[in-house]
């Protein structure tokens, strides 16, 4: 992985990749941690230890005036580094200054104002809100959708690695199934058509399945 700038950050998302945890996690601690580093003048995690990191966790909450949960994320972020990947446990870090930004509350739209938003979409972005709301799916989720998960028989959804890197299974409104049954026709059409385009032909296929499946 030569995209990140060190030697030192490489091993840290080659580590992390190979105990499989979710490129938006390895994303995120990798730039808590490149921070912590700059913050304090690019010494080593290794010449550094609780009294630094509460040192950065006080400046996030006193200085940049973080909300909790990222204070929180940041402080994930720095354990991993010491507890796994360097294997020099942190001691009680809990004298830094914790940060004090309310928490935004959520907007929560009425069933009407629902309505009204899906009235201003058509097409594809409908249906993608559509899900979004009806089957309480995430933006991500939706976006790695495939075709086999979608269950028109028992009116399910089946989500693999959600949140937290979990399974779940979410409901199917009734309502979708021609709309999600004319988009399976759409891309099965198109799938036909790229694949007498040599330059197209073929899809992704996750993991080792390439390897395991070269004909699928």
């Amino acid at each position: 992985m030569s995209r990140h700038t060190s030697p030192f950050i490489d091993s840290i998302a080659r580590f992390m990749s190979v105990r499989r945890y979710s490129p938006r996690t390895i994303e995120a601690y990798l730039y808590w941690i490149k921070y912590y580093i700059h913050f304090q003048n690019k010494r080593h995690p290794r010449q550094m230890g609780d009294r630094e990191v509460e040192q950065f966790l006080t400046f996030l909450a006193v200085e940049r005036r973080v909300s909790v949960a990222t204070q929180r994320l940041a402080l994930n972020a720095l354990a991993f580094l010491y507890n796994r990947f360097l294997d020099l446990p942190l001691g009680d870090v809990r004298g830094f200054l914790r940060a004090r930004v309310p928490a935004k509350l959520p907007v929560v739209l009425t069933r009407i104002e629902v309505s009204r938003v899906l009235a201003q979409l058509s097409g594809v972005p409908l249906m993608i809100a559509s899900l979004l709301y009806g089957s309480g799916l995430r933006r991500l989720e939706v976006a790695r959708l495939r075709v086999k998960d979608i269950d028109v028989d028992h009116l399910q959804i089946r989500v693999w690695n959600g949140k937290g890197y979990q399974h779940r299974l979410t409901t199917l409104a009734p309502e979708l199934v021609p709309v999600l049954e004319n988009q399976i026709e759409r891309v099965r059409l198109y799938l036909h058509e790229d694949s007498r385009q040599e330059q197209y032909a073929g899809v992704w296929l996750p993991a080792a399945m390439a390897r395991k499946h070269p004909d699928a």
